[in-house]
């Protein structure tokens, strides 16, 4: 069993096919007998995730912040809430409940959350896959700034493997679930 970390918008977005991707997300996660950790809110895709993965049987564990808490965002049927006091704070401890990150569309929160991982896994802090998952090529024009980031010289190509990207849930889960990708850091060599 992993605890997989699914990263998403509070908002469900506009396509039909966000709402959807989210909602078989949590059921793949609970059908591969894996737990699911997120933000802890019953909002937008998150909320979507939740229910999901907690009617097909998963433990659910999200973590909020005290200010979010406060504004009753909070899902109220989690197997467990972990309440921090920042968004840095949220962040670490949703990291060191997890074994693995599946990214689904978002806006800026989702994609703080998601850089800070990239960037732990990038420095050597921890060690876990991150996975998008890929809705109607939602994440194209973000793994296009990746390739030119390469392209340009701020990143190693095998940096740009901290991120995969994938279109179907069950694939997001298998790779999730498993190793996170080796990688050389780019300063080691003067670069």
């Amino acid at each position: 069993m992993a605890r997989l970390c699914v990263f998403c918008g509070s908002s469900s977005g506009f396509d039909p096919g966000y709402v959807a991707a989210a909602s078989l997300l949590g059921r793949e996660i609970a059908g591969a007998g894996h737990e699911l950790v997120y933000g802890g809110g019953h909002v937008g895709l998150m909320g979507i995730v939740a229910d999901a993965a907690l009617d097909s049987g998963a433990e659910v564990t999200g973590v909020i912040t005290e200010s979010l808490l406060a504004a009753e965002v909070a899902h109220e049927g989690l197997t467990k809430l972990v309440v921090s006091k920042s968004m840095h704070d949220r962040k670490e401890r949703m990291a060191d409940l997890s074994d693995g990150v599946i990214v689904l569309p978002g806006g800026f929160g989702t994609l703080d959350e998601t850089f800070e991982i990239i960037t732990w896994n990038q420095l050597g802090l921890i060690s876990m896959p991150v996975v998008f998952l890929d809705v109607d090529n939602y994440f194209s024009a973000l793994f296009s700034f990746i390739a030119g980031s390469v392209d340009a010289g701020f990143m190693n190509a095998d940096h740009g493997d901290l991120a995969r990207r994938v279109s179907s849930p069950i694939e997001a889960v298998r790779i999730a679930a498993g190793p996170a990708a080796s990688y050389r850091p780019k300063w080691v060599d003067g670069n």
